[in-house]
């Protein structure tokens, strides 16, 4: 049975709009242009923190380069409630360990799986220590990933971590289109390869 996942996430969103305090969320973002549209979205519902965690990204100055307009957006982007960043190591090594053996593989594949699964424990492991309420991510934004993949690795790491997984498929309702406007508005450099050095080869 496939899940509509941006029906769970309206569900979710009309719960927590009878909750008496604003809950903390700490969403992990692959890149500026893609967390326009998704904080813009849930600013309405959550403070939220970003985590910039990529170490799947190649070479370091581009990492750099993206985190920068990261940034940059944070300082731009209108917000309703509180907005903060988390900035982690590149620890580009990591992501080399974690996908051993799967160089090869083909882009969308098990090596995209792993490099998901990396970001989010990630993500849970800190929202966990930090005693956020719900964690997410950005990375459903995109048409080109596999928002049923995404949400099911989240959604395992709840119970592991006791942290809530916010379901999301941010490219419904225009999600995607509406971060390209964004961008535009706020100028962000948008990059034309998924991150990794793999994607490179293969997009440019």
């Amino acid at each position: 049975m496939n899940e509509n996942y941006y029906l769970l996430f309206e569900k979710q969103i009309e719960e927590i709009k009878n909750f008496p305090s604003v809950p903390n969320l700490l969403l992990h973002s692959c890149c500026a242009p893609c967390s326009s549209q998704v904080i813009s979205t849930l600013t309405n519902f959550f403070n939220i923190t970003i985590l910039y965690y990529n170490p799947n990204i190649y070479p370091k100055e581009e990492y750099l380069k993206r985190k920068e307009e990261q940034i940059k957006l944070l300082n731009k982007i209108e917000s309703v409630n509180k907005l903060n960043i988390i900035d982690c190591d590149y620890d580009n090594e990591v992501y080399e360990q974690t996908i051993k053996g799967l160089e090869k593989e083909k882009e969308g594949g098990s090596r995209c799986y792993k490099c998901f699964a990396l970001r989010l424990e990630k993500t849970a492991k800190i929202g966990e220590k930090k005693s956020y309420d719900y964690f997410s991510t950005t990375l459903t934004i995109s048409p080109h990933k596999n928002s049923k993949i995404i949400n099911i690795i989240g959604k395992s790491l709840e119970d592991k971590y006791n942290i809530k997984w916010l379901y999301s498929d941010h490219k419904k309702k225009d999600g995607y289109k509406k971060s390209i406007e964004l961008s535009k508005k706020y100028n962000l450099y948008r990059q034309n390869y998924c991150g990794c050095i793999y994607s490179k080869r293969i997009d440019t």
